[in-house]
């Protein structure tokens, strides 16, 4: 078996895994998979350690599924998010017309300032230190929010109403 076909039959396994979990949860198709979607784009944020926290609450206020909305966030992990820092860096740059950096921050030492400062409440600190490149990244994530949030949204709403639609005609 070629290298390429193992990695596909993996994904698609997981993938199953992810839509039987999905599948599994109390609501609506409507509410788990905006709470899946939400927890997906909060992932695009440059939020690092408060995707969780920040996606429970909006899940919560807007009655969407909690614990799809947790499961969402597994979407930022550390194969994917260098490449998205990267592109929410670089399109806020493009968005507030400002020149691209010469070099790209060093994002694990960026993120860790973030968390001290604002644990610390030292807002000077955040300011001189994080905010040069958080601004960017935040502008930059907008429009990455609501792409994927919208995209992953219809995706898992199809899925989980076509596995819906499955059992009910299994049970008939």
């Amino acid at each position: 078996m070629s290298l390429i076909k193992s990695i596909g039959q993996g994904l698609q396994k997981k993938w199953s895994g992810v839509v039987a979990k999905l599948d599994s949860l109390k609501g609506t198709p409507e509410e788990i998979s905006k709470g899946f979607a939400t927890g997906v784009a909060m992932s695009f944020t440059p939020m690092v350690g408060f995707h969780l926290l920040i996606c429970l609450g909006v899940s919560r206020l807007t009655g969407q599924n909690g614990v799809a909305a947790a499961l969402g966030t597994l979407a930022g992990n550390p194969w994917t998010f260098p490449l998205i820092w990267f592109a929410t860096l670089h399109l806020g740059v493009i968005i507030m017309g400002a020149d691209a950096p010469v070099r790209l921050p060093e994002f694990k030492m960026l993120f860790s300032e973030m968390f001290h400062s604002i644990i610390a409440l030292d807002f000077k600190a955040f300011i001189r230190d994080v905010w040069p490149v958080f601004w960017p990244m935040f502008i930059g994530c907008i429009p990455f929010y609501i792409i994927v949030w919208y995209t992953t949204y219809l995706a898992i709403r199809k899925v989980l109403q076509k596995t819906s639609t499955t059992e009910e005609k299994e049970d008939k």
